[in-house]
């Protein structure tokens, strides 16, 4: 079997490979562990895999050959030559997530965690969501079969509630915050028989999350980034996206995995970038208030885990304001063309803030990752975009408004 337990990252005490997420000794958060001495997998297999993150399945904790798939992952890697030229850097790449098949990168974690729960028997799956995973599972929750329950802060924005009730889940608003909302699905997974993806299923949920790490590898022609922006919540993604390289290296699939980490968040949500700046491994909880919803989580579960990868990789961390969120998502799309979500105006005005502080080197290649698409916080853009300029239906009155035409 190429996995068969978990094991407590800070204790090393392994578990059955069940329904379970914290080590009942010291509480230490469990992973999925890989017998990668007993794993098949190269470059030449993953080029002849399916078109879709299932490619990598060798690495992935899920038994089935026909896991619960919408056709998530391989998503676009694109050369940034337009915000190369705007931000003063050599090499940019963006790997443009907000494509996938409920537009975030939550498909990737939640492909796996679904599958992994139709194996375990569960016949419903459930999750605490900032907006985005809410989607993904109330999609994939349908596409296997299953009941689905998800449980989102009441004041969400309405393009991720609607992105969400199209699937008809039950939909539960809680009246809080995101930290809120996570604390009553705790208690819910330990009264219900359910599957909840990102509590008692969290150790195969998280590791979806890699195939970002595994696919920018291979559209680099097999080799790892020099450096990588990453948005931080949780900082399960930082982390994953950390493993999944150094997994690729073990195995021989790409030469040494030196990345560069740096993380994103939103001012209003930063305990993570805080304890960077100040060179701590503390990581002290916030109330949130940020326009970027979707990373509105103040106390981070991998929080120490994202910053221990940013510390020992030589890479750093930063927090952008609400006008710089919106400033990064109207500079992303007058760039490059691509509209992003929030998260996606995170990591890019802290892309600029890094280049402008001297800690990204402008001279080594950069991926940053684009999480989410734009039309689910329209919110935060609508006073930002162009006006519509009202014309009679005449060439005259169109020249009026637009002389720059000739």
């Amino acid at each position: 079997m190429r996995f068969k337990n978990l094991q407590c990252r800070e204790c090393q005490r392994k578990y059955p490979a069940e329904a379970i997420y914290v080590c009942e000794y010291c509480f230490g958060p469990l992973e999925v562990i890989y017998d990668y001495e007993n794993i098949d997998i190269s470059r030449e297999s993953i080029s002849k895999g399916p078109l879709s993150l299932w490619r990598y399945k060798p690495l992935l904790p899920v038994h089935t050959d026909s896991p619960v798939t919408i056709g998530e992952g391989l998503t676009p890697l694109v050369r940034a030559g337009n915000l190369e030229k705007e931000l003063g850097i050599k090499e940019l790449y963006i790997k443009n997530d907000s494509v996938n098949p409920t537009f975030s990168f939550k498909d990737r974690v939640v492909t796996v965690a679904v599958s992994r729960a139709r194996e375990l028997g569960f016949d419903t799956v459930a999750c605490a969501s900032t907006g985005n995973l809410a989607c993904s599972v109330a999609a994939y929750g349908k596409k296997a079969g299953l009941k689905t329950v998800v449980f989102i802060p009441a004041d969400l924005e309405k393009g991720k509630v609607i992105g969400a009730g199209i699937y008809q889940p039950h939909l539960v608003g809680v009246k809080g915050d995101y930290d809120q909302v996570n604390r009553l699905c705790g208690e819910l997974a330990g009264t219900f028989n359910w599957g909840f993806v990102n509590v008692n299923l969290r150790p195969y949920y998280a590791e979806g999350s890699k195939t970002l790490g595994f696919e920018v590898a291979e559209q680099l022609g097999f080799r790892a980034p020099r450096q990588v922006v990453v948005p931080m919540a949780s900082g399960s993604l930082l982390t994953k996206i950390y493993k999944g390289l150094k997994e690729f290296e073990e195995l021989g699939i790409i030469d040494e995995a030196g990345t560069r980490f740096f993380g994103a968040q939103a001012a209003g949500a930063d305990p993570i970038a805080e304890a960077v700046r100040k060179d701590e491994d503390i990581i002290r909880p916030v109330k949130v208030k940020t326009i970027a919803k979707s990373l509105a989580i103040g106390n981070p579960a991998d929080g120490y885990y994202a910053w221990n990868v940013i510390k020992k990789s030589g890479g750093y961390a930063a927090s952008v304001s609400d006008n710089e969120i919106v400033e990064g998502i109207k500079l992303l799309a007058s760039t490059e063309g691509i509209f992003t979500e929030t998260a996606g105006g995170v990591t890019v005005g802290s892309l600029k803030k890094l280049i402008e502080a001297g800690k990204i080197d402008p001279d080594l290649s950069v991926v940053i990752y684009i999480t989410g698409n734009g039309l689910k916080t329209q919110e935060a853009v609508e006073k930002s975009v162009s006006k519509i300029e009202e014309i009679d239906p005449s060439l005259e009155s169109f020249k009026e408004t637009c002389p720059w035409a000739g």
